[in-house]
């Protein structure tokens, strides 16, 4: 690894740990990046977003943080990228915000809400599905508005007619043509950190 290079944590969605998270950690390896993926719901995956979201429910919102956390920390020393797909991305960018060192932030997918007092000059890139039901416009509107008033260097990437887990290929939201957009857009921005 080239010194000064930051370790990517790469979160899975809420389908879990699948074929496809891997595949996205390969292309970040291949691409120079040390990249670690954390299995929060400890080996279950779903075959459902219902399904997903029973098992997220089930651990809950702050066991998943701290799972997180813990899968973070032995990789900080020099800052951290923090990424993730869906819920994954949501995880990301409270890992992200809460850690002074971090070094950039790519969300696919998901976003989260963000607090007030939040502050950060981190970059950020969000690549998402237009329209997308989880991140709906007057949500991702003011999303970007508070991410900007935190002090985040924010960029929006939409693909319009893709579905909400587009880069998945294992799912009916494949798109591939945004997915290759998405990657070459993302392998970018990580060279620039």
């Amino acid at each position: 690894m080239p010194p000064g290079r930051p370790v990517i944590v790469l979160f899975h969605s809420t389908y879990g740990l699948r074929p496809a998270v891997h595949a996205a950690a390969d292309r970040l390896r291949a691409a120079g990046h040390e990249v670690v993926v954390p299995d929060l719901f400890d080996g279950r995956t779903a075959d459902t977003v219902t399904d997903g979201m029973a098992i997220k429910d089930e651990i809950g919102r702050e066991e998943l943080l701290r799972r997180a956390v813990a899968a973070a920390a032995p990789h900080s020393a020099d800052g951290l990228v923090y990424a993730g797909f869906s819920l994954g991305g949501s995880i990301a960018q409270n890992l992200a915000l809460a850690d002074e060192k971090a070094r950039g932030l790519l969300l696919l997918h998901g976003t989260s809400d963000i607090a007030d007092d939040a502050a950060t000059d981190i970059p950020v890139q969000l690549h998402v599905a237009e329209p997308d039901p989880f991140e709906p416009d007057d949500w991702l509107n003011a999303w970007y508005l508070r991410m900007r008033r935190a002090g985040a260097d924010v960029e929006v990437h939409r693909y319009r007619g893709a579905g909400h887990l587009y880069t998945d290929p294992d799912l009916p939201d494949w798109d591939e043509e945004a997915a290759e957009r998405t990657w070459s857009t993302a392998l970018s921005f990580l060279a620039e950190l």
